[in-house]
């Protein structure tokens, strides 16, 4: 059942009495207000400077580490304001998401990039979705022996974890050489202004805080960014339905709390304006529903995908070559062997719908 004018853009509900309860969830205090919001923005925020502040007291084998990890909580923050929580406001979002705690990206351009990411008929077209990990024929072809056996590492969850943030950076580059390149300056001011946030909080941690600039870049930086790759491994695969792309991850709190829900992503597409405190609720309340409307895309935890897929390659990563006109589920023929005899084979989800939903102890 798709959106009426009333409803928040690009929302999918189940049913009527799915859209009702959300509704009826909109008009309460904790949704109006979004207080489990302003208390994350003020953990992270205060964490993040209170580790740092203090790390010569800590040690910086113990805080870089644990900057590493509330870079990447900062990042699934970011991904939160920028689908319109805690406030309505995307200036006001946008300040809180400005500070470069994690680095790389700026908080526009990459608010930009994620909700062209969200048109859901077009998920994972390499042409089209500038998150997708698929590349399409005509590259594949074009591309060198190197090029591809990365690519294709990139598929198993170690090669996630190394190379996928060095990707993500190159890609996001080379995208705002290019479009500055053919006289597009649009991007310009946020990446200047970017810069010179990120330069001036690298010459205070370096001053104050006793992290050197390289340490900041290479020990926080870079592992936030493949601490964060974890959640977009198998996150979306090619299949023919856009609705049965986007993964069901049921992990561990730990891992739920680290991304906000986020694992629950197919509920996120289809309800992209729900925050992230009502996810879990949401997805429990449906279960079987969304599993079913997944094709059997559910996963016991980040495990499953590291214990099957550490150094296998879950799919080929060329669009258009994964299984179309099969039963989704079933166990596929093994691909063929390429890069020092790494082997792509069918992504195997877990449906078991009838069982309960997780409720944490999972990996």
């Amino acid at each position: 059942m798709n959106c009426n004018t009333t409803d928040p853009p690009m929302s999918f509900y189940l049913d009527d009495a799915q859209r009702h309860a959300l509704t009826q969830r909109r008009n309460s205090f904790t949704w109006r207000t979004e207080w489990p919001t302003w208390l994350l923005i003020g953990a992270i925020y205060g964490g993040w400077f209170f580790i740092a502040s203090h790390a010569r007291g800590f040690g910086l084998g113990v805080a870089i580490p644990l900057l590493a990890v509330f870079s990447a909580w900062y990042m699934s923050l970011q991904h939160e304001l920028l689908h319109g929580h805690p406030t309505r406001s995307a200036f006001v979002n946008g300040l809180i998401g400005f500070a470069p705690l994690a680095v790389w990206f700026p908080y526009r351009v990459y608010r930009d990039l994620h909700l062209q990411h969200h048109d859901d008929p077009h998920l994972t077209h390499p042409e089209v979705d500038p998150e997708s990990y698929f590349v399409s024929r005509e590259a594949w072809r074009q591309a060198g022996m190197l090029t591809r056996a990365l690519l294709i590492a990139r598929n198993t969850f170690v090669g996630r974890l190394l190379l996928g943030p060095a990707f993500s950076i190159a890609a996001t580059s080379t995208q705002a050489l290019r479009k500055v390149a053919r006289g597009d300056w649009a991007d310009v001011p946020a990446w200047i202004a970017h810069c010179v946030a990120l330069a001036g909080l690298v010459f205070w941690l370096d001053r104050q805080c006793g992290i050197a600039p390289w340490l900041f870049i290479a020990g926080v930086g870079y592992p936030a960014l493949a601490l964060s790759s974890v959640r977009s491994f198998q996150e979306h695969r090619d299949a023919e339905l856009h609705e049965q792309r986007s993964v069901i991850n049921e992990a561990a709190w730990y891992w739920r709390l680290l991304f906000l829900n986020n694992n629950f992503h197919l509920v996120h597409h289809d309800l992209p304006h729900v925050p992230w405190f009502a996810l879990r609720k949401v997805y429990v309340a449906s279960r079987g529903q969304y599993v079913e409307r997944s094709g059997g895309f559910l996963v016991k935890g980040y495990g499953e995908w590291a214990r099957q897929y550490a150094f296998g390659v879950a799919v080929r990563p060329v669009h258009g070559e994964l299984f179309r006109g099969t039963r989704l589920g079933r166990p596929g023929a093994a691909g063929k062997t390429f890069a020092g005899g790494l082997q792509a084979r069918e992504v195997r989800v877990s449906v078991g719908a009838e069982r309960g939903a997780s409720r944490g102890g999972r990996f």
